[in-house]
């Protein structure tokens, strides 16, 4: 990402890190520093700890607990993970605020994570599917966690407005070239490497993108305040749409779901 140089009537862009990313970083780490302080292993937390914590696990979070599509986006696997979805964060964090603003920014994190986490769980629920017609292991819904569905979002975001031509009050122009590359190596590194959840990157991606086209035509025109609101607003709609449509798949695989987290939360020992 280069910095564009405006003529004098703009302000550059501020060195330091903008409040928002400062915040979502410092909730992050805050929760991971207090994780670790209670026992978590810092290193490699148990899956146990994971779904205290508030990790995404379809069949407990589609029958009982639907708030884990929100809290899994705060949850790490450790130590490495959260360094390299923080970092990530800083860089995308920083340029998206600069670019979107607070307001829109903030919006665009959340609803890019909460998709993550939705196509996350369309893609258990598909498989569990599957399950019924012949059973397979590796079709099992999986524990996930972690804010890279948001992070990519923000990365989303960005690619998608590199292919448009500068605003006139844009403060920063975008290395297309740059992003892509980006991009592409957290998509195919999600495909090769195990234990990613490559369907909450994807998931983040296309709502970021989306997001960030509406806010560039928005822009465009010199849209108030309220028109970049009710954009998220919609966006927020959205994915609830989509969540009653997830909700309604799962019923008839909710017998199957209801014993596969039985027979987990018995060897986890979990109680509640």
């Amino acid at each position: 990402m280069t910095e564009y140089t405006p003529p004098p009537v703009y302000t550059r862009p501020s060195l330091k890190i903008g409040l928002v990313t400062v915040l979502f970083i410092a909730i992050n780490v805050g929760l991971f520093i207090w994780e670790i302080f209670i026992g978590v292993d810092i290193s490699n937390p148990q899956i146990a700890d994971a779904i205290r914590w508030g990790a995404d696990f379809a069949p407990l979070t589609y029958l009982y607990e639907p708030y884990r599509i929100f809290t899994s986006m705060f949850f790490h696997f450790g130590l490495i993970h959260l360094m390299m979805n923080m970092w990530a964060l800083f860089v995308f964090g920083n340029t998206a605020e600069i670019l979107f603003g607070r307001v829109f920014f903030f919006g665009m994190y959340l609803l890019a994570g909460l998709s993550g986490s939705l196509l996350s769980g369309y893609i258990d629920i598909y498989h569990s599917y599957e399950l019924l017609k012949n059973f397979d292991p590796s079709l099992l819904p999986r524990v996930g966690a972690g804010a890279s569905g948001a992070v990519m979002g923000i990365g989303g975001a960005l690619t998608a407005l590199s292919f448009f031509a500068p605003l006139p009050q844009q403060r920063l122009i975008l290395d297309k070239r740059s992003l892509i590359t980006i991009m592409a190596i957290n998509l195919v590194f999600g495909i090769v490497a195990t234990g990613i959840n490559n369907a909450a990157h994807v998931g983040g991606m296309i709502m970021g993108a989306i997001l960030a086209i509406i806010w560039y035509l928005a822009a465009k025109k010199n849209a108030g305040t309220f028109i970049y609101i009710l954009i998220l607003i919609i966006g927020a709609a959205a994915l609830y749409g989509i969540y009653l449509y997830l909700m309604a798949q799962v019923q008839p695989i909710a017998p199957v779901w209801q014993e596969i987290w039985m027979q987990m939360k018995n060897q986890l020992g979990i109680t509640h």
